[in-house]
């Protein structure tokens, strides 16, 4: 192991034998949307965060270019460290395009899952979340078993979904399909998998993986007294999350949180980030929390997180707060399926296709 590998981050089981640090880089912010990537710069940041022992990574295969990346990167850490090289998770999604669902067969998941091995340039791939764009096109549990097929086969370890529904999990898991994981959006502004769905997880051995807690880096200092921003924004996920935001209670019920937030982080010596990463880690249901951080100078404030402990306090200051916000309501990921309001404008529905 390097001598600059560190051991500080804990980590969880999420499935016999198959460890995951509890904090994930993410990999949305280097996809397209989020304005250039510099190459080298990017694959220096991940080279940062593996050292600090921040050692999985999320992609999927609609993150334009982000497989490639992470592929280089895998290339370039074995040849840094060769035989002694530390594991390296990567967890990629299945997102077959929605104007393919009504026609999916599987050699068109596998074509997807063969693409994701080539990109990542690996035998095997360690998880593969499911993703399906509208239950009321018929065939996921047929494209889930597509997947478990080949799990057996082993081009994957470890099947997984992101954005299900608590009825539609459940009738996966209850059709035998071997699911270890559920990516979701889970953070102090959207508490929606935290009810029913982690409830179903506990029951069924299902970990969450956590994204959208750091709210696209509206929890920031820099948006503390910020007056409210208007579209255009800066990139697709101000905009994504801004209507979460809307959700939450609006730019007001956000300041009062922000301040609360920053409140604890002056008591803590941190920053709001640390704190809204803490805040999700202590959940039960939560495996791991995917932090989408492009740049490897948000590390120090990342691993800040893992050593925070908040007194009951601090807990019942923003359980307050959480009890009276209006939303987001409903099931995971309700919002961003009605195809009539404004969440579901943002999507982008047919990248394997583009």
């Amino acid at each position: 192991m390097s001598d600059v590998m560190q051991s500080s981050v804990p980590t969880r089981e999420l499935a016999p034998g198959y460890v995951v640090p509890r904090l994930i880089k993410g990999g949305w912010q280097l996809a397209g949307g989020h304005g250039s990537v510099d190459r080298a710069h990017a694959i220096a940041d991940m080279v940062a965060f593996a050292e600090a022992g921040i050692t999985a990574f999320d992609c999927a295969d609609i993150y334009t270019g982000v497989e490639e990346l992470i592929g280089e990167f895998l290339r370039g850490w074995k040849e840094r460290h060769g035989a002694a090289a530390p594991t390296i998770r990567v967890h990629t999604k299945c997102v077959p395009d929605r104007d393919a669902l009504s026609t999916l067969a599987r050699a068109d998941i596998e074509r997807l899952i063969d693409r994701s091995l080539t990109r990542l340039g690996v035998d095997a791939l360690d998880l593969v979340q499911f993703h399906w764009w509208d239950f009321a096109a018929p065939g996921w549990i047929e494209a889930a078993g597509h997947l478990a097929e080949l799990k057996r086969k082993g081009k994957i370890r470890q099947l997984g979904v992101t954005n299900f529904d608590t009825p539609r999990l459940r009738a996966l898991l209850d059709a035998g399909i071997p699911v270890v994981s559920h990516q979701v959006q889970c953070s102090l502004l959207d508490r929606r998998a935290l009810g029913d769905m982690a409830a179903l997880c506990a029951e069924r051995g299902v970990g969450l993986l956590s994204y959208g807690t750091l709210a696209g880096g509206f929890f920031h200092e820099r948006w503390l007294a910020a007056p409210e921003p208007v579209a255009p924004f800066e990139n697709r996920s101000l905009h994504k999350y801004k209507l979460i935001i809307d959700e939450f209670g609006g730019w007001a019920a956000f300041q009062q949180l922000l301040r609360t937030m920053r409140d604890m982080a002056d008591a803590h010596r941190t920053t709001i980030g640390a704190v809204a990463l803490r805040a999700v880690l202590d959940e039960p249901a939560v495996t791991s929390v995917i932090v989408g951080a492009r740049h490897a100078h948000h590390l120090p404030p990342t691993l800040a997180s893992l050593s925070l402990a908040f007194s009951s306090s601090e807990r019942a200051a923003l359980q307050a707060l959480l009890a009276v916000a209006p939303g987001p309501r409903g099931d995971v990921y309700e919002l961003e399926r009605d195809m009539t309001g404004v969440h579901a404008g943002i999507m982008r529905y047919n990248l394997n296709t583009a």
